[in-house]
């Protein structure tokens, strides 16, 4: 079971990879598609980006509504979801005719394709993100430093009073009227002068004190410490919610750290490709054997990223010891626990001689095995429970 720690932090999925399941939508109109239904028969009337055209779905309805040539707006709605499926929608979400479909189509392929092309990039893009997330690991070399950053707002400017003319300067209705809207702006750029302040100084002194934070940091202030690596890891962008407890030891030279891991559950299991003809996302499931694959990846490269944000973000640390755990049925009682999948300790010195430049040809999985690592896997990414290192 893992351990109470001193400090614990969820970290969020960041926007970037926080991919709706209602699929990807684009819609036209109202007022950019309208149905004209006469005598000639019915016809979709589309207006997007400047263009507009008029096209016949169907054809004449005999003498029904003769003479007659009634329009009927409507927003037309393509959504993609995540089986691959193109549904075209009025805006109460009812299915829409093959005769308005087919004019959407002929009218606006290009958007559409785009469409069907996001939505299988972020299908993707889900699978490529949680193996990727430890090549943006920072070099553990460079101190960490903050220059203040200037307030960007300009200070108001006083306004100039406005002054009554050679004529009315005579008539004392037409100068009380001048002297009230002077003082209503002279007490509008005070406000304004006021909040402008306030607000400078409250930037001022956040500057000032990041500056100061780094400062104590760098000089091994273990509060400090703890509250800037807090920031550093809210910070990332993370493809899974991450949840983790840690505690800085030894008067700022050692952190040790628990992950709770994704579930393998969580795992995206599908992929996505567009045909080259037709307006269509093919949508394929993963082998269970690559999303095994998959997750093992993962949850190593979580580990290594946050093992380089240590030594990045706090220069006196020489030690990182890292377990990670995961929440699964134990094979005795069929319950949840916590198990541990994988533990590894790392000092300052053996992280130094990886080569952050070329992270892109590093094996997740086989770069933390250079270090102390207590971990019983598979080739195919199948953990079995571990018991962590000491500390």
């Amino acid at each position: 079971m893992p351990i109470r720690f001193r400090k614990s932090i969820k970290l969020a999925p960041g926007i970037r990879m926080n991919f709706s399941s209602k699929g990807a939508s684009w819609t036209i109109g109202p007022r950019g598609a309208s149905l004209g239904i006469g005598q000639r028969g019915t016809y979709l009337n589309t207006g997007i980006a400047g263009f507009s055209s008029r096209q016949k779905l169907a054809g004449s309805r005999g003498n029904h509504n003769h003479g007659s040539n009634t329009k009927v707006s409507i927003a037309i709605t393509v959504e993609v979801n995540d089986l691959g499926e193109i549904l075209f929608k009025d805006e109460n979400g009812i299915l829409l005719t093959e005769d308005v479909i087919k004019v959407a189509k002929k009218q606006n392929g290009d958007v559409i394709r785009e469409l069907i092309q996001r939505k299988c990039d972020q299908i993707n893009s889900q699978v490529e993100a949680l193996s990727e997330i430890h090549l943006y690991t920072p070099e553990s070399t460079r101190i960490p430093s903050y220059e203040p950053l200037q307030y960007g707002e300009s200070q108001p400017v006083k306004p100039l009073p406005i002054k009554p003319n050679f004529f009315n300067r005579w008539f004392k209705k037409t100068i009380a009227r001048i002297e009230a809207q002077n003082a209503k702006t002279q007490l509008k750029y005070e406000d304004d002068l006021s909040k402008w302040t306030s607000d400078r100084l409250e930037f001022d002194t956040a500057q000032r004190n990041k500056q100061d934070l780094i400062a104590k940091v760098i000089q091994g202030d273990t509060l400090s410490m703890e509250i800037f690596l807090e920031e550093v890891l809210q910070d990332i962008v993370w493809p899974r919610e991450t949840t983790l407890s840690f505690d800085i030891l030894e008067e700022g030279k050692k952190v040790v750290v628990d992950v709770d891991l994704p579930e393998i559950e969580d795992m995206p299991d599908k992929v996505a490709s567009v045909p080259q003809r037709g307006y269509r996302l093919s949508v394929k499931e993963i082998s269970a054997t690559q999303v095994q694959k998959n997750y093992m990846r993962h949850v190593h490269a979580v580990g290594f990223r946050i093992i380089g944000e240590i030594f990045a973000a706090l220069p006196t640390v020489n030690l990182v010891l890292l377990s990670g755990y995961s929440q699964r049925a134990s094979i005795r009682t069929g319950e949840i626990e916590d198990e541990y999948l994988y533990s590894v300790k790392v000092r300052r010195e053996e992280w130094g001689r990886i080569q952050f430049a070329n992270l892109t040809h590093i094996e997740v999985g086989e770069s933390l095995s250079q270090f102390e690592l207590k971990r019983s896997m598979s080739k195919t990414g199948v953990f079995k429970a571990i018991k962590p290192i000491e500390e």
